[in-house]
């Protein structure tokens, strides 16, 4: 089952799209028809922030960060928010090795011993799902990213892939799982094993005890890279160049936004074009919890204390407010949704993709002009 490493890679990549779409969404274009009782109560405050966000554009006066500022601010995004993430993910992969090695002691799995590490692999989930919001740094530059997160997987190779391997190798150890293809690791593979059958035989245990195991080595380097190279990785004594710290935070934010919208919400669900791939944890049916991790990873790090204060001393405290209301309606609305985002309405489907296309137009139009830096280049929303 071992896949040529340059093969493996091609595949990843293709499949994870780091190729750049030169499609367009129609965001801007296309209005939502959705159930007035349902959703306007929730959209209402957003719609009217949004309307006037261009004119709010011109009227916003950037602050004046001083370089303390900025390095306090990054230090602090580091030690509170960068490192507890991965580390958070790195506990929760060794808590689902611990549940496995206990319940595995004999085959087969099923019932409530089952259930735990259903449940266990679905708080590691949405842990990695918090950490993705940082797209730079030692997990995108080794591309371990992608034997965390094997996603989006458009041909289906993980469902075969796990299978074949479990097949193939009874008796997996986490050092033969290493050496394998990205396809066949991480959080989508786990969630493959747990989700696709009613028990767990031998097989499928080994594979769960290797994949939580070589998934929580390679959360610890990442975090431990972290951990030695912060000031490197955000810049946080270069607070002069725009192209990092501080604008090369604020966009890695904005790009989980409008990844998370386009490969899990918009493709999957076929809202502006032909469907394509699946919802994040298809087969776990818990798409709603891993879109609200990450939902709730933008809240915290859009309305953190620090960065309203930055924002609060040139009296553009809208800016905050206009985000913190937007980002509750889009909560609100994600509440109201059942935990597989594919049986929801289409009109709660196209809701749920406007409140997103309206949090990224704020972040552009009001946080970013605020704060005096400017939106990536990797920008793919199309606003």
């Amino acid at each position: 089952m071992k896949i040529n490493h340059a093969l493996a890679m091609a595949l990843s990549a293709l499949s994870a799209g780091l190729l750049i779409s030169c499609v367009k969404p129609a965001d801007d274009n296309k209005a939502a028809d959705v159930d007035s009782q349902k959703v306007v109560q929730d959209s209402a405050a957003t719609d009217s922030s949004i309307e006037n966000s261009k004119e709010s554009t011109e009227q916003i006066v950037a602050v004046d960060i001083s370089p303390e500022t900025a390095k306090t601010y990054l230090t602090h995004v580091a030690d509170d928010i960068v490192i507890p993430a991965y580390a958070d993910a790195a506990k929760q992969s060794d808590l689902l090795n611990e549940l496995a090695q206990k319940h595995c002691t004999q085959a087969p799995v099923s019932g409530d011993e089952l259930q735990a590490l259903r449940a266990q692999w679905l708080v590691l989930a949405q842990a990695w799902s918090s950490a993705e919001m940082v797209n730079f740094g030692p997990a995108t530059a080794s591309m371990s990213n992608l034997y965390i997160n094997y996603y989006p997987d458009e041909r289906g190779l993980v469902h075969s892939g796990v299978a074949d391997l479990i097949a193939a190798n009874p008796k997996l150890t986490p050092e033969q799982l290493a050496g394998e293809s990205a396809i066949v690791q991480g959080v989508p593979g786990l969630e493959e094993a747990l989700f696709a059958n009613d028990s767990l035989d031998a097989g499928q245990c080994a594979y769960v005890i290797s994949a939580s195991s070589a998934l929580s080595t390679r959360l610890k380097d990442i975090e431990k890279n972290w951990q030695q190279n912060a000031t490197d990785l955000l810049a946080i004594d270069k607070t002069a160049e725009s192209d990092r710290g501080l604008n090369q935070w604020i966009n890695s934010l904005l790009s989980l936004i409008e990844t998370m919208k386009s490969n899990a919400i918009d493709q999957p669900l076929g809202l502006t074009g032909k469907a394509k791939g699946h919802l994040p944890a298809a087969t776990a049916g818990q798409s709603r919890a891993i879109i609200n991790a990450k939902l709730d990873t933008i809240n915290k790090a859009m309305t953190d204390p620090v960065l309203t204060a930055i924002l609060g001393s040139n009296d553009e405290n809208k800016v905050s407010d206009n985000l913190s209301t937007a980002l509750a309606d889009t909560t609100a609305l994600l509440a109201q949704m059942p935990e597989d985002l594919s049986e929801a309405s289409k009109d709660d489907q196209q809701a749920l993709y406007d409140h997103l296309t309206d949090v990224t137009r704020l972040i552009k139009r009001q946080l970013i002009p605020a704060l005096g830096i400017r939106v990536g280049f990797n920008s793919t929303d199309g606003d």
